[in-house]
């Protein structure tokens, strides 16, 4: 079973471009399947990771950044598929 974990901060105003670069550097226990980096308005960043793993495993997940590099508390969620097109 894959299960994707997702990982979004919101960055203080203009501090987006390090909040991402903190991103980007984040180095995992594990190596997952796949890792994406998305960047949006608001200096935000969303970091998607794909696991070959059961739903309920126990799996590495990006730690929280600095406090001066988020403006409000980081969100995670997981995801396991259920359909493709």
């Amino acid at each position: 079973m894959t299960v994707a974990l997702m990982w979004e901060a919101r960055a203080p105003e203009g501090r987006g471009p390090e909040l991402l670069a903190w991103a980007r550097g984040q180095v995992l226990p594990q190596r997952p399947l796949r890792r994406e980096i998305f960047r949006a308005p608001q200096d935000r960043v969303l970091v998607i990771t794909w696991w070959d793993a059961p739903y309920d495993a126990v799996l590495p997940e990006l730690p929280d950044p600095e406090p001066e590099l988020i403006s409000r508390p980081v969100h995670r969620w997981r995801f396991e598929p259920v359909a493709a097109d």
